[in-house]
This record gives structure tokens, sequence and C-alpha cells, in this order.
């Protein structure tokens, strides 16, 4: 047994102008109601606030007497006839609002017809100030193509950079390990291989911020390729946070890390000795922590200059703000690099 639903009672005229004037009321950002004339009828107190009006200069006036007939435009007045008409439908309209004495203003207008029956027609006219809301997107694209051009330059920059610490390890280091030592290359083919390293990852970053697991990942196997002839002897493990890095302090820890390696494996592991070398890295808030150890044989006081490798660390971690701390003995060595708190001294 079919049943018909019932036909919704019409709503009286006086009833839909009595919710419509609430409505505007009740409205917390800039509303007209505008009758079939486009007189207004009511007006939010956001909207009169919003553009400086006394109520009373506002309801029972023509939309276009508003002010000094800064709301009288043609495209405007066209919209909201043919929206009347039942011809359109404004969700989204822009327009510029220009008062005399005062800086335009740049308006998002949404119109909603409330009734269509010819003798009682109502418009409800929404109104946002995106002024603010454009200037601020304007000003995020100037900023992302200046820290575009920034980022080129920072990039640039550390490639300069790289290339000039790489000449000067070619020119100063020529040292060449013994036949049977594990290095399988000598220390300045492992220093050109890891600034290379560091170029590639350096090049493809788009941010300004480094991942550093990635980062030392890469730049430790190459470091084990290029100079590790027997990974069974000896290996490099690394232990790195999910923490980000500047570029060019990155390229310093970097640096860092291929020094202290290529001096663990120089000195840690004599006469075919097995052992491994860890680099770590970790970071919370503004401290971070480098530390590179290998369990090898630990180093003896040295005499005389300091090498270069020493020489690079030691001003590379002054550059960056940390300090440096040497622990040895029979059972290993590590460094540690810290900056954002002095780490304590060892036993």
């Amino acid at each position: 047994m079919s049943t018909k639903r019932p036909v919704p009672a019409e709503i009286p005229a006086d009833v839909i102008d009595a919710l419509a004037r609430a409505l505007v009321d009740a409205s917390t950002v800039p509303v007209l109601l505008l009758d079939a004339k486009l007189t207004v009828i009511a007006a939010s107190a956001s909207f009169c606030e919003a553009f400086q009006f006394d109520p009373r200069n506002v309801t029972d006036h023509e939309l276009s007497e508003l002010g000094r007939g800064e709301w009288d435009t043609p495209p405007l007045r066209s919209l909201l006839r043919a929206t009347l008409s039942g011809y359109a439908k404004i969700d989204i309209y822009e327009m510029d609002l220009k008062r005399r004495d005062r800086e335009p203003r740049r308006l998002a207008l949404n119109v909603v017809k409330l009734n269509g029956q010819d003798r009682n027609v109502w418009l409800l006219l929404t109104i946002s100030d995106i002024t603010d809301q454009l200037a601020a997107e304007a000003l995020r694209e100037v900023l992302v193509r200046e820290r575009a051009v920034l980022l080129r330059d920072i990039r640039h920059r550390v490639a300069n950079s790289l290339q000039i610490v790489a000449s000067v390890l070619l020119q100063s280091a020529r040292d060449v390990p013994p036949s049977d030592s594990p290095l399988r290359l000598d220390s300045t083919r492992g220093r050109g291989r890891s600034i290379t390293a560091i170029q590639l990852q350096l090049a493809g970053d788009d941010t300004g911020a480094v991942a550093m697991r990635p980062y030392f990942e890469q730049l430790c196997d190459s470091l084990g390729g290029s100079m590790i002839g027997d990974h069974e002897q000896i290996t490099l493990d690394v232990d790195i946070d999910d923490s980000m890095c500047s570029s060019e302090d990155s390229m310093a820890l970097g640096l860092i890390v291929t020094e202290l390696v290529i001096n663990a494996l120089k000195h840690a592991f004599p006469d075919q000795r097995k052992g491994g070398i860890r680099v770590s890295y970790g970071s919370s808030a503004d401290d971070w922590t480098l530390k590179v150890s290998d369990n090898g044989v630990g180093t003896r006081a040295a005499s005389g200059k300091p090498g270069l490798g020493t020489g690079i660390v030691d001003a590379l971690t002054r550059n960056l703000g940390a300090t440096q701390l040497v622990s040895s003995s029979s059972s290993g060595t590590s460094v540690s690099i810290t900056a954002g708190a002095v780490p304590a001294r060892a036993a």
C-alpha cells in the first residue's frame, strides 16, 4: 500500500522576512539583506563596524546610496539583478571597494536568493574583506622566490667551499698507506670521494635543510667503499637519528666525519687487526652530538705539529661553536663533537 508524502505548507512571507532579519542580526560577518529594489532591509552590526557606517544611515537606503556611492558599481548592480531574476548565481564575486581618503579594499561577495516569489524576493549579501589575505599570499610568494634565490646562493657557496677544501687536501696530503694496511686507497682519494658524496647530497636538497640519516649513510658508504679493502676485517657503521641540519653545518659535520674516520682507519687497526668504526649523531632541541668511535688499539700522545686532519677537525669544530672531547684507551678511541651543552670530561 503506497502512501503519499504530505505537501509541505508554504512558509508565509512575513515568517521568511522575520527569519532573514534574525539571521542578519545574529551574523558575526558583514551581511546585508536586500529587497527586489536593492534597498537595504537589514544590516549586520559587523557590516556597519567594518565599513564605518551609522546603522541609521544604512537600512531603508538603496545599496547605491551607501557612503559616497562606492557601492554603486555597474558590475555589482548587474550581477545582483541577474540573481534576482534567476539568471545567475553568485558564489564568489570579487570587487575593489574604493573610498575617498582610504586605501582600496578587495572584497569577496556571496549572494543568495532567499525567496523566489515575484512579489516578495530577498537577497542575502555576505561580504568578506580579503585584502589582508591577498597581501599575505603575495608576501608568501615573494618570500618563496627570495628563499629559492637564497638557497641557490648557499648551494653555490657550499660547492665553492668544498672545491677549495678538496684542492687543499689534494695539495697537502700525500700519505699512502703501506701495502699490508686495511686501507684500500690513500687518504687523499678517500677525502675526495667523501667531498663528492657531500656535494651530491647537498645538491639534491631544495629546502635548505639536510636529513642527517641519509646524508651520513651516503657519506660513510662512500668512505668505506673507497678506503676499506676488506669489509670483514674492518666495519664502518652509522647510528643517526631523524634530525635535520642546515646545508652549511651539515657540510662541516661531513668533513669532520671524513677526517675522523680516515684517522681511525690509519691508526686504530695495525697489523691486520680486526675491528669496527661507528659514526653516531643525535640532536635534542638546540643540542646535538656527533661521535666517531672505534674499538682499535687507542692513540698515543702526539708529539710535534698536529696533522692536517686534526687541524681541519679543530677548525670546523670551532666554526660550529662546538666542543670536542677525545677519549682513548687500549680498547679504542672516541671523539665527541657537541654543541649546546659542554660534554663531561673523560675520566
